[in-house]
């Protein structure tokens, strides 16, 4: 159990270091510290901190670092997010101030914004695409008795697929496969579209053609593209500019996990019931980000579901700052969201 006075110490230890980036000595923390003691009793207090694991010696300095058990002690005891000050709010403002025509776009710019106000690299995830519903699926006739499959979802996206028409099948008997696609399935949800695809709808369709299965495989794979999770990075170079890898392959191996979709869902899980919360390097399974804290925020769009915003940056990044600036953002990136569903369902 730490002492007032020990907490004090450690929590000004974790803020000296991530504001400024130097070991922290005695006489600095004397400067700082909001009580009147002695330099020989500050001295004692760090190293009691020290024997606890809490804080450390580095080699060039005879000043000591906040540990990853003290950081950890710091974020789940210590921390106090800071006030957003007028600069970044009118950047967040500012820089959502403009028209949209998908969640993903408003989505991927999330990401952008926030690497810009941070220096950090920054991953967004819309809200939870099963909750998302079909609205529109249609086919555009081409050239050599090909078509065009077009599908539209409540979030905006709109996935195409190009495929040759069955043989057996003409304009009258493709029209109706539309009619029934649209009758059956357009306003529900897409985990009960997938459903009915393997269900009800094969049955209905073998009315009009002989095979529907190689049909509804393409139109599963465009359903399935439609709901597939996509993240989007903002500040992917911020990553190598922080990092303290030296070796270029696994500097390599860095870049390109923020480019893969499956890594960056392990990366992230799921939304959580928390507003916010940080991982260190060591409780994060890759190697590679051992010397990194990942900084993830859950934003909730009512009906629509959750999604999530990530800052990825040094162990030693400023978190006070940053917990205030990610839980405004936010609530600026579920007000924006929240704003384009009323609109699109104005229309």
């Amino acid at each position: 159990m730490l002492t007032k006075r020990q907490l004090l110490i450690l929590k000004e230890i974790v803020r000296l270091y991530t504001e400024y980036g130097q070991p922290v000595g005695s006489k600095k923390l004397l400067e700082q510290l909001p009580m009147h003691v002695s330099s020989a009793t500050v001295r004692n207090e760090m190293v009691h901190l020290e024997d606890m694991g809490l804080i450390e010696k580095t080699h060039l300095s005879s000043g000591r670092i906040p540990s990853m058990k003290g950081y950890r002690y710091y974020l789940d005891h210590l921390v106090e997010p800071s006030s957003v000050d007028a600069n970044d709010m009118a950047v967040i403002e500012t820089s959502f101030d403009q028209s949209y025509h998908e969640i993903d776009q408003i989505v991927a710019q999330s990401a952008k914004i926030l690497s810009s106000l941070t220096s950090y690299t920054a991953i967004s995830l819309g809200p939870e695409l099963k909750e998302a519903r079909l609205t529109g699926f249609r086919l555009v006739p081409l050239d050599n008795n090909q078509v065009m499959a077009i599908l539209v979802t409540d979030s905006g996206a709109v996935e195409n697929q190009i495929f040759s028409i069955p043989n057996g099948i003409d304009s009258d008997s493709l029209e109706k496969v539309i009619r029934i696609i649209n009758d059956e399935l357009v306003g529900l949800p897409l985990t009960k579209v997938i459903k009915k695809l393997h269900t009800s709808i094969p049955q209905l369709l073998t009315h009009y053609m002989i095979t529907p299965s190689g049909f509804l495989d393409i139109f599963g794979g465009v359903l399935k593209k439609a709901a597939q999770e996509r993240f989007y990075v903002g500040g992917k170079m911020n990553l190598i500019n922080t990092s303290t890898i030296k070796d270029v392959n696994q500097l390599k191996s860095l870049y390109a996990m923020i480019d893969k979709n499956d890594d960056l869902a392990k990366l992230l899980g799921e939304p959580a019931d928390q507003p916010i919360e940080v991982r260190l390097g060591d409780e994060m399974t890759n190697d590679l980000l051992k010397n990194f804290s990942l900084i993830t925020a859950t934003y909730n769009v009512s009906e629509h579901g959750r999604g999530m915003i990530a800052l990825l940056g040094p162990t030693s990044m400023p978190y006070s700052r940053m917990i205030g600036l990610l839980d405004v953002f936010r609530e600026e990136l579920a007000k924006k969201i929240t704003d384009y569903y009323a609109h699109f369902g104005d229309e």
